[in-house]
């Protein structure tokens, strides 16, 4: 009988000695649960420094490169900036008729860039690309106008001369001590007035610009004029 005893004894003995340790390293739902913490504070602290690597910037500058993932510009600064380009970057020009894309962008060209900056390669990876058309503004005189074509040629200050087309979408203006600044008409403008004009200049002649805005000062003769009168004096 106690050898019975002793043998079952023995046989318990051995059966804990072989399921104890495989018991031990199955885990409990606690470290499952300690497992996935981690794993989650591990990838939160990794996005958090992704994100403090990257920030939302705009820039404005003119093309000097482009390739079918790459649009390198000059800033304001004078600066040399690459842009990525992918799959989500959206490219709009309003003078562009259908569809339009990177293939359509020109050295030369002004574009303006909003976009994903990364501080540690310098890069913006570019989600919206528009080419932009900046106006230019001249002052001058009015030596001539051509009333069936509806346009001025202009003496600017510094002599160059410019001809101005003027377009139904062109808002003119007149400018007087008395009334201010008021609504005009191209038939009110006269030779030899003071003139500013905004406008847009053509792809093909520098010389020539579509104005967007026109104000002229009927009370203030112009530079051309004015100098007129001196020669006239002088001889």
């Amino acid at each position: 009988m106690i050898k019975r005893i002793f043998l079952f004894l023995l046989l318990v003995s051995c059966f804990l000695l072989v399921v104890a340790p495989a018991y031990a390293a199955t885990p409990t739902p606690e470290d499952k649960t300690d497992q996935i913490r981690d794993q989650l504070i591990t990838n939160i602290a990794s996005r958090v420094a992704q994100l403090k690597l990257v920030e939302k910037r705009g820039i404005v500058g003119i093309v000097s490169n482009v390739t079918n993932t790459q649009i390198t510009i000059t800033d304001s600064q004078n600066n040399t900036r690459f842009v990525d380009v992918d799959e989500l970057t959206k490219f709009s020009n309003p003078a562009a008729k259908g569809v339009f894309g990177i293939s359509d962008i020109t050295n030369g060209s002004t574009v303006g860039i909003l976009g994903l900056y990364n501080k540690e390669s310098r890069r913006i990876l570019a989600r919206f690309v528009d080419v932009i058309t900046v106006p230019i503004v001249i002052h001058g005189g009015v030596s001539s106008i051509d009333n069936k074509s509806y346009s001025l040629d202009i003496t600017t200050e510094e002599g160059k001369q410019m001809t101005v087309d003027v377009e139904t979408l062109t808002r003119t203006y007149s400018y007087t001590q008395k009334t201010g600044l008021i609504r005009s008409g191209f038939s009110r403008i006269k030779e030899n007035s003071n003139i500013i004009v905004v406008g847009i200049l053509n792809k093909n002649d520098e010389n020539t610009l579509t104005a967007t805005r026109i104000i002229f000062f009927p009370e203030i003769p112009s530079s051309l004029k004015a100098n007129s009168v001196l020669k006239n004096l002088q001889e």
